[in-house]
């Protein structure tokens, strides 16, 4: 799928897990979608890896719409395909390519489209903001909002053997632990990790309301420093990453089901006021506010208790 929060899942549409901010309670879970027929299964990996992956995941099925949109969120991919190629575009100002190998996505800054087969095989991995730094050759604001194949990270013959692998396995859960023991095999020490990693847990527990510059300054180090280990190991800057973190807040708060009193909420979220709040849609997702609740209101419509109800949206 390559090229979110939380599961875009299918392939890129991984987001789902992504997506979601809330950390996977449980050691694996595994759901299934509506009456197409989608099998979902996660879990979390052992430490150290839990530091930076929120779960790695199994999906098979057919996807809810030939092509979705993911909106941003505080989280980066990793993607390898298993079955027939899929598409993503950027942004409207960047053609559609092909992934066929799948894909490593760090964490965006716009809308991501991904087009995708009539069935899609993916195993992933939906990481933390600086999670994918230990295991990248480059810094990671080289890939900001230009997903890359995994050949262009690791190398044609690596991912071809685990491509192999990965296929030949006795199931999900083999799946899993098979690409959990190619992460532990590639974690590597990462410079700055550390200061990333806090300044970024803490701009996560407060749903990116915290001052930027308080942060800096708790660290120990200048705000010039902390936004380029930023840049480096996450690819954006602290101040889009606590937007990103209150965009998506704000955003799975929504219940499209009942009324929303928009002012009310972008209040509540901290936002100057209800056109602040709607710029920052439309610059997120591409939508107005209220053209994501319609958007919204028809995949739960259209695909009732599908496992990715909760973020990427159709495109078509």
């Amino acid at each position: 799928m390559s090229a979110a929060g939380r599961s875009s899942g299918i392939g890129a549409g991984s987001m789902l897990a992504a997506a979601r901010l809330d950390h996977p309670g449980a050691r694996c879970r595994r759901g299934i979608g509506d009456a197409v027929g989608v099998e979902y299964v996660s879990r979390v990996p052992r430490p150290p890896l839990d530091g930076l992956i929120d779960d790695l995941y199994y999906l098979e099925g057919a996807p809810p719409y030939a092509r979705l949109t993911l909106p941003p969120s505080p989280a980066a991919l990793l993607i390898v395909r298993l079955g027939s190629p899929f598409l993503i575009r950027a942004g409207t100002d960047i053609e559609t390519a092909e992934y066929a190998d799948g894909c490593v996505v760090t964490m965006p800054t716009r809308a991501l489209e991904f087009g995708y087969p009539l069935r899609t095989r993916p195993v992933g991995v939906h990481f933390k903001p600086w999670g994918p730094a230990p295991f990248l050759p480059m810094p990671a604001a080289e890939l900001c909002d230009r997903p890359v194949t995994i050949e262009q990270v690791w190398g044609r013959p690596a991912i071809a053997e685990l491509r192999d692998r990965l296929a030949t396995a006795d199931g999900p859960h083999e799946m899993l632990t098979l690409l959990e023991e190619e992460l532990m095999r590639r974690l590597c020490e990462t410079a700055g990790l550390g200061l990333v990693r806090h300044t970024s847990s803490v701009i996560a527990a407060t749903s990116g309301a915290v001052a930027i510059g308080d942060l800096s300054v708790a660290a120990g180090v200048s705000s010039t420093h902390l936004a380029q280990r930023f840049k480096e190991l996450i690819g954006v800057t602290p101040k889009r990453l606590a937007r990103t973190y209150r965009f998506a807040t704000t955003v799975l708060s929504i219940n499209p089901a009942e009324p929303i009193d928009w002012a009310d909420l972008a209040s509540s979220a901290g936002y100057f006021d209800q056109a602040h709040f709607g710029h920052e849609f439309r610059e997120f997702t591409g939508l107005t506010p209220t053209r994501y609740v319609e958007v919204r209101r028809q995949f739960l419509r259209e695909h009732p208790g599908h496992v990715l109800d909760n973020w990427p949206l159709p495109a078509d």
